[in-house]
């Protein structure tokens, strides 16, 4: 499925970390590469997937890394059907999902299938226009896998 998303990686003295991404690499899970953003600043480096299944596993190929300085990883990620970029840090040694205020994350599609990629959701803002929700359960909608 086609679903265009631009991610930006942001961390402190991580030059080494992030070369190899600039590369493409056949055994990663996630295929494109990262272009630094300010060659020579060695602070953010961006990418642009054109399918969602390009994209599965790239935040836990990310955590995986052994960044010089974790506390200042910082993803965003913007879907073709986001209002805004999405932020996701390291909590914990996982790159995990920081809510943003007057943001929320809905699911529209169905139950997950091995046949499509992971639906990532829709990130929308909560104050720019009425939404209709999809029924979620009390916790959130967490039948769908991480697709990112």
């Amino acid at each position: 499925m086609s679903r265009i998303a631009e991610v930006i990686v942001l961390a402190q003295g991580a030059d080494e970390v992030m070369e190899p991404l600039t590369r493409y690499d056949d055994s990663r899970t996630w295929k494109g590469v990262f272009y630094a953003m300010s060659p020579g600043y060695g602070f953010g480096w961006g990418a642009e997937f054109v399918r969602m299944r390009s994209r599965s596993g790239l935040l836990r190929h990310l955590e995986s890394l052994p960044w010089p300085r974790p506390e200042t990883v910082q993803v965003l990620i913007h879907d073709e059907e986001d209002d805004c970029f999405g932020l996701w840090m390291i909590h914990d040694g996982k790159l995990v999902e920081i809510p943003l205020p007057r943001t929320r994350r809905g699911y529209w599609s169905g139950p997950h299938d091995d046949a499509y990629a992971p639906d990532p959701g829709i990130l929308y803002r909560t104050d720019t226009r009425p939404i209709e929700w999809p029924e979620e359960s009390e916790d959130g909608d967490r039948s769908r896998p991480s697709a990112w």
